[in-house]
C-alpha cells in the first residue's frame, strides 16, 4: 500500500549540521529500500530561504506498522533532523498509472 510521508527538519541550532553529517547514511537507506520496492520516489522540501526543510516521500509497504519500523530506524529521525513526521495513504491517480501501473488495481 502506498503512502506519503512528509517529513519537516527541526528548528532547532545545529539541525542543518545534522542533517548533511547524517545525509550519506539516509541516502544509503533509501537507495536499500528501493531494492526492495519500498521506496518509490522522494525529495527534499525547500523553505522560502532556499535551504533544505524536510522531505517528501512516497513508500510502499503493507502496514502502517512497517512504515513505523522504519520510522525508527530511519537516520534522520535517529539523530533528531525530522522533527514532525506526517503519515497518509496515497493514491494515484489515473493520469500517473501510466508511470506506475503496479497501482492500477488500488486507484480511484
Amino acid at each position: 500500500m502506498l503512502h506519503v510521508v512528509i517529513a519537516h527538519d527541526g528548528t532547532a541550532p545545529g539541525t542543518f549540521e545534522r542533517r548533511m553529517k547524517i545525509r550519506p547514511d539516509h541516502m544509503a537507506q533509501g537507495e536499500k529500500m528501493m531494492d526492495a520496492g519500498q521506496f518509490l520516489f522522494g525529495g527534499a522540501i525547500i523553505d522560502g530561504a532556499g535551504k533544505l526543510a524536510g522531505g517528501v516521500l512516497i513508500v510502499d509497504f503493507d502496514s502502517r506498522e512497517e512504515i513505523d519500523e522504519w520510522l525508527q530506524e530511519e537516520p534522520y529521525i535517529l539523530h533528531k533532523v525530522w522533527d514532525r513526521v506526517e503519515v497518509h495513504p496515497f493514491l494515484v491517480p489515473p493520469q500517473f498509472l501510466s508511470l506506475l501501473p503496479k497501482y492500477a488495481e488500488v486507484s480511484v
